[in-house]
């Protein structure tokens, strides 16, 4: 599940949903996967790290290269940037519908079986593919890079897979060369080509649970926790009201609370930031997998990650994040960067009763500088983490709104 619009800011939290409900087939028939061109058994390639997302280059049909997010959340390949369709020579291509979680109506969209991919060293041709009519998700702007689409399942499926999300590495073999891998052996259940965990949570107004949760690398939050019993997950005590975000629907809106802690083999996660979509607009429309919600790369980062899908097998090795709080963002205004626009930075949402609404900032405001550092010289990530800085820190804000060039002393607060 991926990242969309972004219609919440809080740093490296983004919910993206996106559910492909046409059918692909539940297994890869013969003959679909990557292979490595020539004797190459193995091999190593660096990727951005954006949001907490993992962006690789791929080419399509020999054109490229082109950003495409690493995903586990979906099955097949993606292409949410159509202006791209007419350099790769796709032919005919049959129109789909694309429902999700969200408030709005389905999305237009086509399928194609004669998309040609290569990562790396290694293809695999006649890719099942998605590609959708218009670029809903706006992926780029919210990046700071030009974003194409998504890559999951056939690739992950196709070698054994090692993530380093700190030193921005990924690693994959071939499965008959058995690397040695390090870290603690975690099963995962494979439903719709997506893999799921089954983790012990205690939550607030629940307790101790077994919960089902898919494995989501193109989720930038910590944790989502949606129905339990086939009934919406009961909030905590202590919550916020917030937008989670844009499915292929429209908006998912909710809550955000945490959780007392979660368990993942030998490791205790506490205090783990959570989001709580709105029932109508997220679990009830995905009850078929028996879900109670995701984990996603907010939490999967402070691991090193081996992939292994052919033996249901994820392999976790605690890195130096693990014992990083779960922050949310505390300024309450979601910054993102206009493409194709050389680092002019927007505001694009504020966030109901946080300090960005209480110094009146309005959306479509420009950023100039924050501490008095041209954000020419920043990038997102830079902006998005001194938004979250710690609770009670003063962030000196040089803004273009209303038609003139204003300051703004804006005080971080801790609303979660």
């Amino acid at each position: 599940m991926l990242l969309g619009l972004f219609a919440f800011a809080r740093i490296c939290h983004w919910l993206v949903v996106i559910w492909l409900m046409f059918l692909w087939p539940p297994k890869p028939v013969q003959g679909q996967t990557f292979e490595f061109k020539g004797k190459r058994k193995q091999q190593t390639m660096s990727f951005q790290l954006i949001k907490n997302l993992i962006v690789i280059p791929v080419y399509i049909n020999e054109k490229g290269p082109f950003n495409f997010i690493l995903d586990t959340g979906v099955a097949p390949l993606l292409i949410t940037d159509p202006s791209i369709l007419d350099s790769l020579e796709l032919g005919i291509l049959r129109p789909i519908k694309i429902s999700g979680l969200g408030k709005g109506e389905v999305i237009e969209a086509y399928s194609s079986n004669t998309i040609d991919v290569d990562v790396g060293a290694s293809r695999m041709d006649n890719v099942p593919a998605a590609i959708l009519k218009n670029d809903i998700f706006n992926l780029s702007n919210f990046l700071g890079i030009h974003v194409h689409g998504i890559i999951g399942y056939y690739f992950l499926n196709s070698f054994i897979v090692k993530i380093d999300y700190f030193g921005h590495r990924m690693k994959f073999y071939k499965h008959e060369v058995k690397p040695k891998i390090k870290g603690m052996a975690v099963p995962i259940e494979l439903i719709l080509n997506k893999p799921y965990l089954h983790l012990p949570v205690l939550a607030p107004n629940v307790g101790l649970f077994n919960a089902r949760l898919l494995m989501d690398s193109g989720a930038s939050f910590a944790l989502s926790l949606e129905s339990i019993d086939s009934v919406k997950f009961p909030l905590p005590d202590s919550n916020i009201t917030a937008s989670l975000g844009m499915g292929f629907g429209g908006l998912i809106s909710g809550h955000i609370g945490r959780i007392q802690s979660m368990k993942i083999a030998d490791v205790i996660l506490e205090n783990v930031l959570t989001n709580y979509p709105d029932y109508a607009d997220g679990a009830a429309k995905v009850l078929s997998t028996g879900r109670n919600g995701s984990v996603g790369a907010e939490l999967l980062r402070r691991f090193h990650i081996t992939f292994d899908y052919r033996n249901s097998m994820v392999y976790l090795k605690p890195n130096s994040a693990l014992k990083n709080t779960f922050d949310h963002d505390m300024s309450g205004m979601e910054v993102y960067m206009e493409e194709g626009k050389s680092n002019r930075f927007f505001i694009e949402r504020i966030e109901a009763d946080s300090p960005a609404e209480d110094l009146g900032i309005n959306p479509g405001t420009e950023l100039l500088e924050i501490n008095f550092k041209p954000v020419t010289s920043l990038d997102l990530q830079t902006i998005v983490q001194m938004l979250k800085a710690g609770n009670g820190k003063n962030v000196v804000l040089k803004l273009f709104q209303d038609e003139e060039i204003v300051y703004k002393v804006l005080t971080l607060k801790k609303r979660i």
